[in-house]
């Protein structure tokens, strides 16, 4: 017994260290969540920034048209985003997956991850480029004589969940493409040998055993778009309005930070709610996943 104790003793000092960081940031963000609810059930008091006292005033005007629009919207650009995402992201992920190529595997995966290491304001200004009224994508349809005008692509919702569904391909790929991985080939030459073609064989069998992997992409892209704001800042130009733009409003050109933390915690409180739904109406195809 002895003998078996020291390394176990030994370990203990390891797994502290390994421990204590992650135990720290969880209560930086627990006391600054605490902070949060706390402002957000305060009074706002007009060329004050201290704010009053405790009301629920706030919570009682989120069902105002203006503010509940703003919700919606949310809630439906998430929706277009993680949609289009997994779209355009899952036959990247089966590509990268299935493709033998070295060379085609690095390029794929390089094209996908880019997005990631640059800026989100560099990202969409790169974007207010090409969806411009003078962009590439007008140029080119102009000159091909397939317009006479230039398409209207900024300040529209088109054009805010088309950037954003840049931003959030990388990590779709990711998880789909670690979802495909773990299915068993040999599930798929089953089906080949009983005489299903490959269209097929993917619908019965890929599709569905990579369906643990859908749900949790698109709901990760889901919860990713939520607190977007550069991008509908920017692209939205202020007709596409998300709940991290009103929140900006409120808290920085209306220094009314009493509500904007009402906005935080009841937009926090929504995607949660939509996720757990979510979940709750998809867990039976979750089932169809590998066991």
């Amino acid at each position: 017994m002895r003998g078996r104790a020291g390394p176990l003793v030994k370990t203990q000092p390891f797994l502290r260290t390994l421990v204590t960081p992650g135990t720290l940031c969880a209560l930086v963000f627990l006391a600054a969540m605490a902070a949060v609810l706390q402002y957000s059930v305060r009074a706002f008091i007009p060329g004050s920034l201290e704010p009053g006292g405790f009301t629920l005033a706030n919570f009682a005007a989120l069902i105002k048209p203006l503010y509940a629009r703003v919700f919606l919207d949310t809630v439906w650009i998430c929706f277009l985003t993680a949609f289009f995402t997994l779209i355009v992201g899952y036959p990247l992920a089966y590509a990268l997956v299935h493709v033998r190529s070295r060379f085609a595997k690095s390029f794929i995966l390089i094209t996908v991850i880019t997005p990631l290491f640059l800026g989100e304001v560099v990202r969409t200004y790169s974007w207010i480029i090409v969806l411009g009224s003078d962009g590439f994508i007008n140029t080119v349809l102009i000159k091909l004589g397939i317009v006479a005008h230039p398409i209207q692509f900024m300040f529209t919702t088109l054009g805010v969940v088309v950037a954003l569904v840049h931003v959030t391909i990388p990590v779709m790929v990711i998880i789909l493409a670690a979802a495909l991985s773990h299915i068993d080939r040999n599930y798929q030459r089953a089906a080949a040998s009983l005489g299903a073609g490959p269209l097929r064989a993917f619908a019965t069998v890929t599709l569905p055993l990579s369906m643990p992997g859908i749900l949790a992409g698109v709901s990760t892209s889901f919860a990713w778009t939520f607190s977007a704001f550069a991008t509908p800042q920017l692209i939205g130009g202020g007709r596409v309005n998300m709940i991290s733009n009103l929140v900006y409003q409120l808290g920085f050109a209306s220094f009314n930070f009493p509500f904007a933390a009402t906005l935080c915690v009841a937009g926090l409180a929504l995607v949660l709610a939509v996720l757990w739904l979510s979940n709750a109406a998809l867990r039976p195809l979750e089932r169809m996943g590998p066991h």
